[in-house]
């Protein structure tokens, strides 16, 4: 009974893979690289590059709005986004006529390196990742179904893996790695390896890509982790005779949040859209846990009143959640360095799954053949590498 039910196991574990093996796959290869897209923008393009070779400090956001607005005049600065110490700052401006553009702006010189009128490499890789560039629909996307479903077949993927691997925790203790007992044990050796020692990272991406999942779901029937600021009291606008009447500068808005909350290191600013909007800043807080979303900061554009704050003391177990996600699911939580672990065992997911497919396809393989009489099948793993986990 032991060995039949070891059998369903195999056969579970496998078909996890083999049906969705190329979106699987897919999903794990342009993760791995996503975690990286910021140091291989860095790389590949030097205008990102925020060179700074006399070690100047970071210069105030509204001198670099201003250095933009002076390289483009007319232009209306519609957000920034301030990234890694080695990146451009980038700031959303939109022009009369033209596409949406960032702006690269070096943050240590205020010199605008490049005006990006096209989709960034950065966001491009985010995309392919989180919804396989599939079309939106109001709220929710196939794409982005697609690739959270994807956690369901890594939580089951290591379940039925640890099922099947008895006493995996030998792979930490004594790793078995046959190179010479042909292509199928070695494949199955390597397998098993890489998913003993990736066990903690699959719970990780398989826990933060069940939120994506939930998340998707919220979405999709306008459900709110967050209410929506109320707009400004239409009384609260400025009478104009035909001139437009002016907002507070982006330093006093920028005075304010860090009024509101001390030690607020902005690393996003939304100006308004539209009379009744608010300045949306958001940034850091000393948490590495937290993405750079989680201490918010809403003002209102003509008094300066600060009209909401949001932080992690105040969050929900859901809004928790939300804002941790990223960080787990992306390793950004202690820079380049947890960066690049989680970009070492994305490689080893995605070998995983390549690896895994050929093992099941191979036994598959073997099983529509015609099999000598008295020859031992691999329906009890033999075949594919598993003798070794017994």
């Amino acid at each position: 009974m032991a060995i039949r039910n070891r059998k369903l196991w195999f056969r579970v574990h496998g078909w996890l893979s083999l049906p969705v093996w190329l979106v699987f796959c897919l999903v794990c290869v342009t993760g791995t690289i996503a975690v990286i897209s910021h140091e291989l923008t860095w790389l590949t393009n030097p205008a990102a590059r925020a060179d700074n070779p006399d070690g100047l400090p970071a210069r105030p956001l509204p001198e670099l709005v201003a250095a933009v607005q002076q390289a483009v005049p007319g232009a209306q600065v519609s957000r920034i986004i301030v990234f890694e110490p080695y990146l451009v700052t980038a700031v959303g401006i939109a022009e009369p006529g033209k596409p949406p553009a960032l702006a690269y702006v070096n943050p240590y010189t205020a010199e605008v390196q490049a005006i990006n009128r096209g989709i960034t490499f950065i966001g491009f890789m985010r995309a392919l990742h989180g919804w396989l560039l599939f079309p939106w629909h109001q709220s929710w996307s196939l794409g982005y179904y697609l690739v959270a479903a994807m956690s369901v077949v890594t939580l089951g993927a290591m379940i039925t893996g640890i099922v099947i691997y008895k006493r995996f925790w030998r792979a930490f203790t004594r790793p078995q790695l046959r190179t010479g007992a042909g292509a199928r044990v070695l494949l199955g050796d390597l397998h098993r390896l890489a998913g003993a020692w990736s066990l903690w990272f699959l719970l990780v991406l398989g826990a933060t890509g069940l939120w994506y999942l939930v998340q998707a779901v919220l979405w999709h029937n306008d459900v709110h982790i967050w209410d929506d600021t109320p707009m400004v009291e239409a009384s609260a606008v400025p009478l104009t005779n035909g001139t437009p009447p002016a907002m507070i500068g982006l330093q006093q808005a920028l005075d304010e949040a860090q009024r509101a909350i001390p030690g607020l290191a902005p690393r996003w600013v939304s100006f308004p859209e539209h009379s009744r909007a608010h300045f949306d800043i958001a940034g850091d807080g000393g948490s590495f846990l937290y993405d750079q979303y989680s201490w918010r900061v809403q003002v209102e554009p003509w008094s300066g009143t600060v009209a909401e704050v949001r932080t992690p003391a105040a969050m929900t177990a859901l809004q928790t959640v939300a804002h941790i996600a990223d960080p787990l699911h992306y390793g950004t939580l202690g820079g380049i360095w947890t960066k690049a672990i989680w970009f070492v065992f994305g490689l080893l997911l995605s070998a995983m799954s390549i690896t895994g497919f050929l093992i099941w396809s191979k036994r598959t393989f073997t099983q529509t053949t015609r099999v000598a009489p008295g020859t031992r099948t691999d329906d009890d793993g033999r075949d594919a590498g598993l003798e070794g986990a017994r």
